[in-house]
């Protein structure tokens, strides 16, 4: 490709909804352009870095037996209905009919498709295992996209889905995917590491992200460097401390005066925060016999810990939460600021599984001014929804090894998730076993975002240059760059006598052959980081040479002119040997 011809350009400052350095790369380099909010025109130079991916993404799925197909981006809400989903997910589904009244959806994800499929297709255990794959564009009404690339509304995604007899033959596949994700993210060069994760509206029973650590990260992720131990903080555990048994005491009532905040009210009655019981009030929404409800929810966690809304979410089956309003607390008879759960009615109590283990605590007595001293769990108040509910925090001890926990930021680029029966139980997807007895298929999802790879690639590969991509994702191998200047009629015809032999070796080569200055040039070849620089000049060509340059290094290797086209292929060998390629 000639830069003369490129349909895009490069940007000599950022643009004001460049939010990271990768993301600015990118807009500078002309690799993307946003249309809307978080939605992207790929350009040519963004395309070919797209396709390189997919390209990967296709041989991984197929080593593993994966077969290709192609889900339609617009499905019908049936099949939503089916699965259930269609009432549980909120304003994120984009919603809308057809000239018939008929109810549509954009895909956000493909299960209920590929459920659809399978009833259609599987009939006898002899068709199964069987795994299929896609890539698609899929849309998801995020409220607040952001850093480009990495968080959008529009995207492409690599589904694939797994279908088995039995949870053994997942488990299977379910493996075979984590090491064809771990190959398929070192060789792109991007390091990921793996972590114990919310299935969220996906549903099922096990599920890992792939993560790239990174500060711009919306998740944070819990860490043992001690055992290896690394989980999403949504589902992250930890080593909770065992309180000294304890007779239980009386109940007491105390008058506490302008205590409504556990710090507050362990200050004035000089005991610590672990000492007192924490409520906490969320409204939330139920899904019952596809109807939703409302619920008010009163969760009960030691004053020393934080609530973890997700594991709360998952434990009640809730769509969604969000804190109660006083008007909704006082309904229970509770009082804001002095509520625990004795006395108190029409509401749904939930209780950290560390509370029954915690005598004698200082619990709220529904009363203005007023806590009540030594109130237990099995004695004062009850409820069977009993469960792990707190929030692992950097420097609680890790719950394999006791070691000390850390926190750090990262970037979901893949997912895996064991659906099991859950879908094709909804929507009928049943074979025939050797006995003649009707089963479900066990289903697995498995998915990389494209975009989102590339933006985190352009976080992990840049400078205050520009971008700097290894060759076997970047656009092209090589930037060939003519510098002419007057009399320059011999350097140009040498480059592009050099720009046809590399060409014809197979090598990949963006040639800039524009009327520009030497700066233009360079600062355009640094900015759009393509892995080697090739100089063609009336210097380098009175000498006979060819100079050449790494992106990211300093120094230049100047070589004799037939030398050069050699020196390239083995540097570009070696990149792919780098990464496993």
């Amino acid at each position: 490709m000639r830069l003369s011809e490129l349909f895009s350009q490069t940007l000599r400052e950022s643009p004001a909804e460049a939010q990271s350095p990768g993301y600015a790369c990118l807009l500078r380099a002309g690799y993307f352009r946003q249309v809307a909010a978080g939605i992207f025109a790929a350009l040519p130079l963004g395309l070919r870095v797209q396709r390189k991916i997919e390209r990967i993404l296709r041989e991984e799925m197929q080593s593993i037996g994966g077969q290709e197909v192609s889900l339609p981006v617009v499905l019908p809400a049936e099949i939503w209905k089916e699965s259930g989903r269609w009432y549980r997910i909120g304003a994120e589904m984009a919603r809308f009919k057809d000239r018939a009244e008929r109810d549509l959806v954009l895909a956000m994800t493909h299960e209920e498709s590929v459920a659809d499929l399978v009833r259609r297709e599987i009939r006898s255990h002899r068709q199964l295992p069987r795994l299929i794959y896609q890539i698609q564009t899929k849309f998801r009404d995020d409220p607040r996209p952001r850093a480009g690339l990495i968080r959008v509304r529009e995207f492409i995604m690599k589904d694939s889905y797994s279908l088995d007899a039995d949870w053994a033959g997942l488990e299977k596949q379910y493996q075979a995917h984590y090491e064809a994700y771990l190959r398929i993210f070192r060789r792109v060069g991007l390091p990921v590491i793996a972590v114990a994760s919310d299935s969220g509206m996906m549903g099922g029973k096990r599920s890992h992200e792939f993560m790239y650590l990174n500060p711009i990260g919306e998740d944070t992720l819990m860490l043992c460097d001690a055992c290896g131990y690394a989980a999403n903080r949504q589902v992250a555990r930890f080593a909770k401390p065992q309180p000294p048994q304890e007779e239980a005491l009386p109940v007491e009532k105390v008058h506490t005066p302008h205590t409504r905040t556990i710090e507050s009210l362990a200050r004035f009655l000089g005991i610590p925060e672990s000492r007192t019981a924490k409520a906490v009030f969320l409204t939330a929404t139920l899904v019952e016999n596809k109807q939703s409800q409302e619920r008010l929810v009163m969760v009960i966690v030691r004053g020393d810990m934080e609530l973890n809304e997700t594991k709360l979410a998952n434990l009640i089956g809730a769509v969604d939460l969000r804190p109660a309003t006083e008007e909704e607390i006082r309904t229970s008879g509770a009082v804001p600021g002095f509520a625990s759960p004795v006395g108190l009615h029409d509401l749904l109590v939930v209780v950290d599984d560390l509370i029954p283990h915690s005598p004698n605590l200082v619990a709220g007595a529904n009363e203005e001014d007023y806590h009540l001293r030594n109130v237990n769990f099995g004695r004062d108040y009850t409820t069977p929804l009993v469960a792990d509910l707190t929030a692992a925090r950097e420097g609680d001890p890790c719950p394999h090894c006791q070691a000390p926990l850390r926190a750090e930021r990262g970037i979901e680029v893949g997912n895996i998730f064991q659906l099991g029966t859950a879908y094709s139980e909804a929507m009928g997807c049943t074979f025939q076993d050797e006995d003649g007895q009707v089963k479900p298929v066990v289903m697995g999802s498995y998915g990389i975002g494209v975009g989102r790879l590339i933006g985190c690639l352009a976080e992990a590969y840049h400078d205050e240059k520009g971008l700097k991509l290894p060759a076997v994702v970047a656009p092209y191998q090589v930037h060939l760059v003519l510098l002419s200047g007057k009399d320059g009629e011999a350097a140009r015809q040498t480059a592009e006598r050099l720009y046809e032999q590399m060409q014809a070796a197979g090598l990949e080569v963006l040639y800039d052959d524009r009327e520009e200055s030497p700066g233009v040039k360079f600062n355009d070849a640094d900015l759009i980081g393509i892995p080697l620089r090739v100089t063609v000049s009336k210097r380098t060509l009175e000498n006979g040479t060819v100079e050449i340059k790494p992106r990211g290094e300093e120094e230049k290797v100047t070589l004799p002119l037939e030398n050069g086209l050699a020196y390239l292929q083995e540097q570009l060998a070696r990149q792919k040997e780098q990464f496993n390629f």
